[in-house]
């Protein structure tokens, strides 16, 4: 689970989330008028009110059911890929329990001959976190993620899990791959990770010039992603065999159409197929 992953609609199910537990400690219906010549009477009658949590129905149904609902729908975006129960999608199932909440909260205040800070409380609390839970991945404004990405850190070259694995910002010889913030020679042909032709680099052969209309070879980068993306493998699979998270880097070693062929620190290689906003060393 990631929490680099969330959004701000997620954000906005929590909130929600949080005021409707917080409502279901009010009470949840107003006293009666008691002042002026309904003082006396207000005395010999017990008017003190109840909250959520002294009516079963009205707690489940209402309160924890949009409670537990938020954690559903959280907890299925935060995954690496989609959970099912009894062949439903988790998340789904969590959407339609806050959408049950706020149903419950509008004609339980409906019914209520005087509503309380409870009830009203909740009802606005209930119907946030429907909205946010519905409109969260369709809303445009609700999709940026909640926390944002860490700045990939530079790590000498082979302090990693795979000695001898470089990284960005070590020193490199010429002849390898290219390292952002690293020294590095760029050999005959090549600048900046991209094939020129010969003429243009200094000391190039003469009459080597590439074919006319040849694409540049592609050169290995580092990149880093600014939220956790699946990588499934060569073979086509579509469970994915690693998860990049934030705040890593990464080397692409193939492109593939808009697709690129990434290297884990530990020697595994897969189908990067999400390459959008990704941030290049």
């Amino acid at each position: 689970m990631n929490i680099r992953s969330l959004t701000r609609g997620d954000g906005v199910v929590i909130g929600a989330a949080v005021l409707l537990f917080i409502a279901s400690f009010l009470d949840l219906t107003g006293g009666p008028d008691c002042s002026g010549p309904y003082a006396k009477f207000c005395e010999a009658q017990d008017y003190s009110s109840s909250n959520a949590w002294d009516a079963l129905s009205t707690l489940m149904s209402m309160y924890l059911a949009g409670v537990i609902g938020a954690a559903i729908v959280i907890i299925s975006r935060a995954l690496p890929q989609p959970r099912k129960v009894a062949g439903l999608d988790l998340g789904q199932f969590g959407v339609a329990l806050t959408i049950f909440a706020a149903w419950t909260a509008f004609w339980s205040i409906i019914d209520a001959n005087s509503a309380g800070a409870g009830l009203i409380i909740g009802l606005i609390a209930a119907l946030i976190l429907a909205a946010g839970a519905v409109a969260g991945p369709l809303v445009p404004a609700l999709q940026p993620a909640l926390i944002g990405s860490p700045k990939p850190q530079a790590a000498p070259y082979g302090a990693g899990p795979n000695p001898g694995y470089g990284y960005p910002g070590a020193q490199q010889q010429a002849g390898g791959y290219g390292y952002p913030g690293g020294q590095q020679q760029p050999q005959a042909g090549q600048t900046h990770g991209q094939q020129v032709p010969a003429e243009a680099t200094a000391g190039g052969a003469a009459g080597a010039t590439p074919a006319a209309g040849t694409a540049p070879e592609f050169a290995p980068f580092w990149f880093a992603v600014p939220v956790a993306r699946p990588l499934y493998g060569e073979d086509g699979s579509p469970s994915p065999i690693a998860e990049l998270a934030p705040g890593t880097w990464y080397l692409a070693v193939e492109q593939r159409g808009q697709a690129l062929i990434a290297q884990t620190q530990d020697g595994r290689r897969g189908v990067l197929q999400d390459t959008t906003g990704i941030q290049r060393g």
